[in-house]
C-alpha cells in the first residue's frame, strides 16, 4: 500500500482583543476557539499579542511620555504567565475544539517583574501547553516593552499531521528563519500579525499577502496568517490625534488575514477590515507535488555550498556557581551552590 498523506482544516482568526484586559481577552479567545472548533478545524491561529494587546501605542505617543508609560505598565500587569490561569482556560477551549491553537500573547516569566516577551503559545488538542515561540527581535516600538527571544524557542513543533511552525509579524520576512523552518520540514506555518503597522508604513494587508505567499513557495508549505482587528473601544482607548484616528478608521490599513497553499495560491481571504474567521482545507499531498520540482530543504539545494547554523541554546543571565569552592554541589534549586 502506498503512503497516504493527511488532510486537515485550518482557521485564521481575525478579531479585536479587549484592549489591555487579560481576563476579557482570554474569554473572547476561548469563545472564538470553540466557534472555530464547531467547524471541524484541526489548527486555529490567532493574531499577534491577542492577550492582552499589542503595544501599538508607540506609533502614536512618545515612548517616554506619561501616556505611553501608563499603557506599558498596564500591559505588564495584564501579561500572561506560562503555565497559568489563562493557558489553562485556553487549554480547556482547545480540548473542546479538538484543535491545535497558536495564540499570540504578551508573556512574562512566572514570578518576575518588568520583562516581557512577544510570544506565540502552542496548545494541543488535549488541552496541554506543548511549546511556545518568543519573537527573536521585537519590531520598532515593541523594543520598548519586549525583550528578545532566543533559539531555544525557535523551530518546528510536532503535531499528528507532521511538523508545524510559527513566526510573528516581521520575522516572517527573515530569509534565514524561513530556510531553517523549511529545513525542519514544516508542513503548516502560522503567522501572527498585529491589527496595523506604523503610520509611515504601507498597509498591513499588502505586507501580509507578500510574505505569506513568499514563505509558502520557499518552504513548499501551507501558511495560515491571522491579523488583528480594530474596534471602536481600542481606537478610543489609544487617545489618538485626529490624523492617526482617521488613518486607523480607514479599512485599507487594517485586516488582511489570509491562507495560502504551497504553490503560493491564495485559498482563503484576504479578509477586509472586519472581524471574522477564515477556513481552508489543506492536503499535505500537494506539498509532495511542489517539492518534487523545487525542494529547497532537499534535492533542490547544495549543502556543500550553502550552510546554516542555528543556535538553539537558552541564554542565562548569570551563573551562580561559587568558583571559590573546589568541590561544589547544586542545591536545593538551580543556581544555588554550597561547599562541601
Amino acid at each position: 500500500m502506498p503512503d497516504v498523506y493527511p488532510k486537515l482544516k485550518v482557521a485564521a482568526v481575525q478579531a479585536a482583543c479587549v484592549f489591555i484586559d487579560r481576563e476579557k481577552s482570554t474569554a473572547r479567545a476561548c469563545d472564538l476557539i470553540r466557534e472555530a472548533g464547531r467547524q471541524g478545524v484541526q489548527v486555529i491561529v490567532f493574531p499577534e499579542g491577542f492577550i492582552p494587546s499589542h503595544p501599538n501605542w508607540f506609533h502614536h505617543h512618545v515612548a517616554t511620555s506619561p501616556k505611553a508609560n501608563a499603557f506599558s505598565l498596564e500591559l505588564f500587569k495584564n501579561a500572561v504567565e506560562i503555565p497559568g490561569r489563562e493557558t489553562a482556560l485556553l487549554g480547556a477551549a482547545a480540548k473542546d475544539a479538538g484543535a491545535y491553537v497558536i495564540m499570540g500573547i504578551c508573556e512574562k516569566l512566572p514570578g518576575t517583574l518588568g520583562t516581557m516577551f512577544n510570544t506565540q503559545v502552542y496548545i494541543g488538542p488535549d488541552g496541554t501547553v506543548i511549546g511556545k515561540h518568543q519573537k527573536t527581535m521585537p519590531t520598532v516600538g515593541e523594543r520598548i516593552v519586549h525583550t528578545v527571544g532566543y533559539g531555544d524557542t525557535f523551530g518546528v513543533f510536532p503535531t499528528k499531521f507532521g511538523p508545524m511552525s510559527s513566526l510573528i509579524c516581521g520575522e516572517n520576512g527573515n530569509a534565514l528563519a524561513i530556510f531553517a523552518l523549511a529545513a525542519q520540514h514544516t508542513r503548516v506555518h502560522a503567522m501572527s500579525w498585529p491589527p496595523y503597522v506604523g503610520p509611515q508604513a504601507r498597509p498591513l494587508r499588502g505586507i501580509v499577502e507578500l510574505k505569506s505567499r513568499a514563505f509558502a513557495t520557499m518552504a513548499n508549505s501551507y501558511v495560515v496568517s491571522a491579523c488583528g482587528a480594530l474596534d471602536e473601544h481600542t481606537i478610543e482607548s489609544l487617545d489618538l490625534s485626529p490624523e492617526h484616528k482617521a488613518r486607523l478608521s480607514d479599512p485599507l490599513y487594517t485586516g488582511g488575514s489570509i491562507i495560502v497553499a504551497p504553490d503560493g495560491e491564495i485559498i482563503a481571504g484576504p479578509l477586509d477590515a472586519s472581524e471574522g474567521i477564515l477556513y481552508a482545507d489543506c492536503d499535505i499531498e500537494q506539498m509532495v507535488r511542489q517539492k518534487m520540482s523545487t525542494d529547497y530543504a532537499g534535492h533542490y539545494n547544495r549543502p556543500d555550498i550553502f550552510e546554516l547554523r542555528v543556535n538553539i541554546s537558552e541564554s542565562e543571565l548569570q551563573d551562580r556557581a561559587d568558583l571559590r569552592c573546589s568541590n561544589a554541589r547544586k542545591r536545593p534549586w538551580p543556581g544555588w551552590t554550597d561547599c562541601i
